[in-house]
């Protein structure tokens, strides 16, 4: 479990802050992630065992999609407590100025924070004071 932490969970949420989460992505991260798991475990796919049955046995409860979002979420938070100045909080904030593409805009980054925040209930004044959200986003472990 220690290695899964640490090595391939580290690897697999490196600059997930950023990323733009679609459908066709969390498939991508889930089957990485479960791939993962599998070897670690030395379980065959010719095996047959459910994703679901291998979680239970290595204690995982939740995919690694809720921490990328609980990351995305903190990285937003952060970043909405910045000063107007910073280059982050103006790249958040930027429009640009092209005509777009014929067709569906694609989904963005901020869509898919709105999103996230829908889905627990959370409001944009509430990234004021980072205490206040006491929803597990962004806090640390205190025990290995």
């Amino acid at each position: 479990m220690n290695i899964y932490n640490e090595l391939i969970k580290s690897s697999l949420l490196y600059g997930s802050e950023t990323w733009r989460l679609t459908e066709n992505n969390k498939r991508r991260v889930e089957a990485t992630e479960m791939d993962a798991l599998r070897r670690s475990s030395r379980i065959s796919r010719k095996e047959r065992i459910r994703d679901v049955t291998i979680r239970q046995q290595i204690r995982l409860e939740e995919p690694i999609v809720k921490e990328i979002e609980q990351n995305q979420l903190t990285w937003y938070g952060h970043v909405q407590r910045m000063a107007e100045g910073r280059l982050p909080k103006m790249a958040l904030k930027w429009m640009p100025k092209q005509k777009r593409a014929r067709g569906r805009p694609k989904k963005n980054w901020m869509e898919s924070i709105r999103k996230t925040m829908n889905e627990r209930n959370l409001n944009e004044g509430q990234w004021e004071d980072g205490k206040q959200l006491n929803l597990g986003v962004g806090q640390r472990r205190t025990t290995f």
